[in-house]
């Protein structure tokens, strides 16, 4: 027995932010957004919070697999950007949803937080000390950005994508998990730390904001490498030929880097899916959000053999296979 995906589900804001708007405030262009990333609008959140996209995600994953949050063994939330420090955002998914039995807790794998969600749901489902999981990744990521630095707030989005797993005969078949802290500084976000009776930092009363800081380059490299090799391993692992894959789902963070890794595999653009034109990077919620869309349309069939690969902060990494 392993772990499927039954439902998934996801959460977009109503404010749409598109590259014209941005030329009003930025020096920046239309044309310069799309030619180096492939993003022509994104959607921040405005009355809506991290809670509010995850729990509305997750609703509609518990609805598509028919299930109800009373039978919900496990949450697990991906985000780097919860409403609270704590309480996590899981408990807070828990508590709206009134999924009373399920245990929750958060993991910041950041971009690839998603796949570590569902690889530790799999993992706890196989070991047989849950029987089915909500994982969910959500984030308001625009609360963290500097609007005046047109190299990172031009990138990312809003949102949150659910999915409801459980065990079945297929599903999830290999994982594969990493992380390089030796080239995390390349994408971090410092958090404040204000004077204490014992610690003197010159920052009073914890007002000062630490935006997200990137270095483009050095992440645009480390995924064009990481990415294709932990796609080859898991395809090995796996048994199977790339050639046998119907779809490689990618974080969505910038259509160059998919490309560049669709050609680095040496397979079809049209086996690699993109929704970033229109939602920028979404952090961990970008893969799921993508099923979801893909799902719901009919383009996903059960049987499908997919694979799923991300990076991120840290810099984390990771790739799954898995039989829709």
């Amino acid at each position: 027995m392993t772990t499927r995906i039954l439902g998934t589900g996801s959460a977009i804001p109503d404010r749409v932010v598109n590259n014209q708007e941005l030329e009003t405030f930025l020096d920046t262009s239309d044309t310069w957004i799309q030619e180096r990333t492939g993003i022509q609008s994104r959607h921040t959140a405005t009355t809506e919070t991290t809670t509010s996209l995850a729990v509305k995600a997750c609703m509609q994953a518990l609805e598509d697999a028919g299930k109800t949050p009373e039978e919900v063994d496990l949450i697990l939330a991906a985000t780097v950007s919860p409403d609270y420090t704590f309480p996590c955002l899981a408990c807070e998914i828990q508590s709206a949803l009134g999924a009373k039995q399920a245990a929750a807790y958060d993991i910041n794998a950041a971009c690839a937080g998603f796949l570590f969600a569902l690889d530790s749901a799999a993992a706890y489902i196989q070991c047989g000390l849950y029987k089915n999981a909500l994982i969910v990744g959500a984030e308001v990521l625009t609360k963290l950005l500097n609007w005046e630095d047109r190299s990172t707030c031009i990138l990312f989005g809003d949102g949150a994508g659910a999915a409801f797993v459980a065990e079945e005969k297929t599903g999830v078949l290999a994982m594969m998990q990493g992380a390089n802290g030796q080239k995390g500084m390349a994408l971090y976000r410092q958090e404040t730390a204000p004077d204490t009776p014992f610690r003197k930092t010159g920052i009073r009363g914890g007002a000062a904001v630490n935006y997200l800081e990137m270095s483009g380059q050095d992440v645009f490299r480390f995924a064009i490498s990481q990415v294709p090799e932990s796609i080859q391993q898991i395809l090995e692992k796996t048994g199977w030929d790339k050639k046998e894959v119907d779809y490689y789902i990618l974080h969505q963070a910038n259509a160059r880097i998919i490309q560049s890794i669709a050609k680095r595999l040496d397979e079809p653009e049209d086996k690699f899916p993109m929704n970033l034109t229109q939602f920028g990077n979404m952090s961990s919620a970008s893969i799921p959000v993508l099923l979801d869309e893909m799902n719901k349309s009919g383009r996903l069939k059960r049987g499908d053999k997919i694979v799923l690969s991300g990076f991120g902060a840290g810099m984390t990494y990771g790739a799954t296979t898995l039989v829709w």
